[in-house]
């Protein structure tokens, strides 16, 4: 059995809601809400990168994996906002967390599916008996150019997973991924913000990979929409992961405990892998989980997990996504939100 022992997300505290954009750009935040299907976002604070929330993550992920990291034989961080261009993110991490020198180490990036990358590196090594246990992180604080419409979606948080044999929480029946060049989302080399093509993000590039993926797994794993308790998409807004499900043949009833979008953004390379977070942490054993993820350029990765008796033993172990997304917010107006964000840049 090779699947997850623990897992664990981080979401920042800090807000700024649909009224306070639209408000500053003139828009209706009515029209917002319906046509996106969110309603606010988590913003990182003015210290927060995607570095401190992958250790935050990953503590909580320990805490339920209950293991000495020094047994983590592997880190890898997917991410679109790597705080260095020229520097890996996870050399900082394992020196804070404690898990030592022997390690293989990388940075991931593909979009918004940098942390499925991840996921399905560190589960494929466990499984070819490289090591023990490994790391698996997706975690972003993106970004959208002021006044453009990602500005609505693009927030900050992470989620991550440790792959292993021991203990494992929920295991992985079955992958499968999609890719093709598809330039809907882009960011060039010294660029701060990124740029997308409008509604060719839709039909062409989300709809298609993760549709495809999603069809092969299930011919891959024999599997029908009805054999699943749950199911979770990448979440660029609230709507896309809805017909998703609808073209794939699932309910809304199975992807309600992962949506979490209208509520926390797109997470970028987070979105999936805590909406993930969220259906474990109320999961029961037998359990079988659905999961697509969708990265610009473009590419899909999917997962089918079977929830074991041991997931009982760990949820209160650590944080739960809802507690993270209900308790302790902190609103910003739009003005402290571009602070936070550095739209506005301060005098030296």
């Amino acid at each position: 059995m090779i699947g997850i022992v623990g897992y664990g997300s981080y979401l920042p505290r800090y807000r700024v809601k649909v009224e306070s954009i639209a408000k500053q750009w003139g828009s209706d935040p009515e029209a917002i809400k319906r046509g996106l299907k969110l309603f606010e976002k988590t913003v990182p604070g003015m210290d927060e990168d995607t570095i401190t929330i992958s250790v935050e993550a990953s503590k909580n992920a320990l805490k339920r994996a209950g293991i000495d990291p020094e047994k983590i034989g592997a880190v890898y961080i997917g991410s679109e906002s790597h705080p260095y261009a020229v520097k890996p993110s996870g050399t900082i991490l394992l020196e804070a967390l404690g898990i030592g020198n022997d390690v293989h180490v990388a940075s991931y990036e593909f979009a918004c599916k940098a942390g499925t990358e991840a996921m399905y590196t560190a589960y494929s090594l466990v499984k070819a008996d490289e090591m023990e246990y490994a790391l698996a992180i997706g975690a972003d604080t993106s970004q959208g150019a002021p006044g453009d419409a990602l500005e609505y979606s693009a927030s900050a948080g992470g989620t991550a997973f440790i792959m292993g044999k021991q203990n494992v929480i929920a295991e992985i029946l079955f992958t499968h991924s999609y890719t093709s060049d598809t330039p809907d989302f882009w960011r060039r080399e010294h660029e701060f913000y990124p740029r997308h093509a409008g509604r060719f993000t839709g039909e062409p590039a989300y709809f298609k990979h993760v549709v495809n993926a999603g069809k092969k797994l299930l011919e891959k794993s024999n599997m029908k929409p009805e054999d699943f308790k749950y199911a979770v998409f990448h979440m660029p807004n609230g709507k896309f992961p809805q017909i998703a499900a609808k073209k794939l043949g699932f309910t809304l009833e199975q992807i309600e405990t992962g949506w979490i979008v209208p509520w926390m953004g797109n997470t970028y390379s987070g979105s999936s892998p805590t909406g993930l977070s969220a259906i474990l942490d109320v999961a029961k054993p037998g359990d079988k989980i659905f999961m697509v993820s969708f990265g610009s350029g473009a590419g899909s990765d999917g997962f089918i997990f079977n929830v074991t008796d041991k997931i009982v033993d760990v949820q209160d172990k650590a944080p739960k996504l809802k507690e993270m997304l209900d308790n302790n917010k902190i609103y910003l107006d739009y003005g402290e939100y571009a602070k936070f964000r550095e739209k506005i840049i301060l005098n030296q």
